[in-house]
């Protein structure tokens, strides 16, 4: 902003010159201001999803959160893809769930085991929810599919509850999938497809995440990364 700003004086100054001292040029025309940097997705790192999606409790309610966060966490949904989905879409032969995303385009994702246990769990209580042919997989206290501000809500006050240290929403989730699946694979192609980019361009921010992740270690562990004085 600063920069900007400095420019757009210097900029007036020689306008200023040009037009009444007699200077032929403006020596700033043509200067572009430097591109802001893009701020990175903010991820949670593995021990904190771990403790978020880590509800204890067998109520209705405790047992369908843990598999909504399970379900963001394993498989890196968006939240209209989640609220999105029927209960016929999850595949528990496969380990599979089949989603459709931006431009209606559907693509198949695998399920972690913890997750797949948590929705086994949920399924039992679904059916003491769900209003007669309700085919939304997560249900409302009320029977009915359940919005994204509501999931919003629960992930916020869940986030306090298991003593995260910053405001988790449900597309940190997906960051956090994407980030730790990298950092363990390193096959952006793979986390592309089960993103649904269109574009790898649109995953590479996540290599930048991976990088942050590994320099974190580096300081932390290698005897010659730490700076004296710190």
């Amino acid at each position: 902003m600063l920069v900007l700003t400095g420019l757009s004086a210097w900029r007036g100054f020689f306008n200023y010159l040009a037009r009444d001292h007699g200077f032929s040029t403006n020596p700033c025309s043509g200067v572009r201001p430097p591109k802001s940097p893009k701020s990175l997705p903010k991820a949670l790192s593995p021990d904190e999803a771990t403790r978020l999606v880590s509800i204890t409790g067998d109520d209705k309610l405790a047992v369908r959160d843990r598999a909504i966060f399970e379900m963001f966490y394993s498989s890196g949904l968006r939240l209209s893809e989640l609220t999105s989905l029927k209960t016929g879409d999850v595949s528990f032969a496969d380990a599979t769930v089949r989603v459709t995303g931006k431009g209606s385009k559907t693509r198949v994702i695998p399920v972690g085991s913890h997750a797949l246990q948590a929705l086994r769990q949920w399924m039992t209580a679904r059916a003491a929810l769900a209003k007669p042919g309700e085919p939304a997989l997560f249900l409302s206290q009320h029977g009915a599919g359940i919005t994204p501000r509501a999931i919003q809500q629960r992930l916020k006050t869940w986030s306090i509850k298991q003593g995260l240290p910053s405001h988790v929403h449900p597309h940190m989730l997906r960051h956090s999938f994407a980030s730790h699946v990298l950092q363990s694979s390193g096959d952006l192609r793979a986390v592309q497809e089960m993103l649904g980019h269109s574009s790898i361009s649109t995953t590479q921010v996540y290599t930048h995440l991976d990088f942050q992740y590994l320099a974190k270690v580096y300081d932390q562990a290698h005897p010659r990364a730490k700076r004296k004085g710190k």
